[in-house]
């Protein structure tokens, strides 16, 4: 297999909605851009998102939206708010978008390394 040229791509995160943009991140992570595009092989761009905490958000999704764990024990479920999420960490948000907007195979680990959030 020949070597895979990854270009860095910058994205500004100001004033643009999160799922939109993380639809666009998931795309250039996949490599879905490329010509040479393969499901099955990690052809994908390194992306870096600056003023993620100047992101939009549509609607009521800061107190309505609400982030799931399990801790493995009994009434071990846990919620956050998406409001809660994003103050502490703006960028954890974006992350658990483009997150579960990969498909769950093993290249998921490797595609998500390749996302900078400054």
């Amino acid at each position: 297999m020949k070597n895979i040229e990854r270009k860095l791509q910058k994205i500004d995160a100001t004033g643009q909605a999160i799922g939109r943009m993380a639809t666009a991140i998931a795309n250039i992570l996949r490599g879905k851009t490329k010509p040479e595009f393969q499901p099955y092989l990690d052809l994908g761009d390194i992306v870096e998102v600056s003023n993620i905490a100047k992101a939009k958000f549509t609607g009521k999704k800061l107190g309505q939206k609400e982030y799931h764990h399990y801790t493995g024990y009994l009434g071990g479920l846990r919620s956050k708010k998406m409001g809660e999420v994003f103050i502490k960490n703006p960028g954890e948000v974006l992350v658990k978008a483009v997150r579960d907007m990969l498909p769950p195979t093993k290249l998921r680990t490797d595609q998500l390394k390749r996302l900078i959030i400054k």
